[in-house]
């Protein structure tokens, strides 16, 4: 149930920061309720952020041990190693 809850969450922040985004682009806000927008947008930006983060924690990748597939947690120094080509 909590990732489900994350997933809404950020669903709803990624949703609302576009929103703001647009809003700043079109040009149409007074400096006040810009600043507002841009103090939202970066809180909005920063809760996306970290849940990325915490999601990128729990990725699972699928590997194959004896024959038998299995999932092992993903940890960072396998992403370096499988950007880098490095064994």
């Amino acid at each position: 149930m909590t990732k489900t809850i994350k997933a809404a969450d950020f669903e709803r922040s990624l949703k609302r920061l576009e929103g703001i985004v647009r809003d700043l682009e079109e040009g149409n806000l007074s400096l006040d309720e810009a600043l507002k927008k841009y103090e939202e947008g970066i809180e909005l930006a920063r809760s996306c952020s970290r849940l990325l983060k915490e999601a990128r924690g729990r990725v699972q990748r699928l590997v194959k041990k004896e024959g038998v597939l299995t999932t092992e947690e993903l940890n960072q120094e396998a992403v370096k190693q499988d950007v880098s080509g490095e064994d």
